[in-house]
């Protein structure tokens, strides 16, 4: 098994704890943007103090024209996604919310192709097509009202995961952009970079939108440091596998989080779990499996 895989798995764990913090405190305590602050706000810090000891006895890489470009737009893209995401927690169970994201990898290897030039073998076309299915057999069962519905779960759900593709993507063409550090270190660089950007943005955003959010996700402080800890470390996993290997391989893999999710809903939330989930969730196994033959 390849460094890659083993990052791939530890963020999709991480990401897992992640998104549970994350759902208790847009759950009960936060508006849908203020629990999406709190994943990059408090993620920074962290974030900074990882490059400092990284490069605290060398210079970091230069950013050029296609890093800014490929940084932003990837920056912008994962909030977008990540609002979406918990925009669909609030809607469905936690699983599932989870699971209608998933579309991201079929979604990373269309972004991937057309920005980055990434081809991909039959086999992994196989497993992903294989994991997809899993994915529409998990939201097959709802209803054609549902799907058709603005702004409703299903629409969120397809949101994030074409938000969470496209930055995968363009965080992949960043790291490859820059023209000197090893793979962990422009990966950190990245992701510094666009958490500062998304803190940023943001953090405008609301100020002039939304400023009771500020004091709402500044006073939520206790669970946000554990939410920025275990994002950063999820990212910054996520985007050393990423600039290792192919993007969409990386998150065909992590769709183990699917299983850590399953396992979040029924042991933690006590929330039903089908049979039709259960074998969307065997399917998406197979996939994975296949990916790694």
């Amino acid at each position: 098994m390849t460094t890659w895989i083993y990052l791939t798995l530890a963020a999709a764990l991480l990401q897992n704890v992640r998104s549970l913090l994350q759902r208790q405190l847009a759950t009960n305590e936060l508006t849908v943007n203020g629990a999406t602050y709190v994943r990059f706000l408090y993620a920074l810090p962290f974030a900074c103090l990882y490059v400092a000891v990284l490069f605290s006895g060398t210079a970091p890489p230069v950013p050029n024209a296609p890093f800014w470009l490929y940084a932003s737009t990837g920056a912008i893209a994962q909030m977008l996604g990540t609002a979406a995401l918990i925009g669909s927690f609030k809607q469905r169970n936690f699983a599932a919310g989870t699971a209608f994201s998933k579309t991201e990898v079929v979604q990373t290897a269309l972004f991937g192709a057309v920005l980055l030039g990434d081809v991909l073998s039959w086999k992994v076309g196989a497993g992903i097509l294989v994991s997809f299915v899993g994915v529409y057999v998990l939201a097959v069962r709802i209803r054609l009202a549902e799907l058709l519905k603005p702004g409703g779960a299903v629409g969120l759900g397809l949101l994030a995961g074409a938000g969470i593709a496209l930055s995968a993507v363009c965080y992949r063409g960043a790291a490859l952009a820059l023209d000197t550090g090893s793979v962990v270190e422009r990966a950190a660089l990245v992701l510094a970079i666009a958490l500062f950007m998304q803190s940023t943005l943001m953090g405008v955003y609301l100020t002039l939108k939304q400023p009771g959010t500020i004091r709402s996700v500044l006073g939520a402080w206790r669970t946000g440091v554990w939410v920025g800890l275990s994002g950063m470390l999820a990212s910054a996993a996520w985007f050393t596998a990423m600039t290792i290997q192919n993007a969409a391989l990386v998150r065909a893999v992590g769709q183990v989080e699917l299983i850590f999710a399953f396992l979040t809903s029924v042991w933690l939330f006590h929330e039903r779990v089908t049979a039709r989930e259960t074998a969307g969730a065997a399917l998406i196994v197979a996939g994975i499996y296949l990916l790694l033959l």
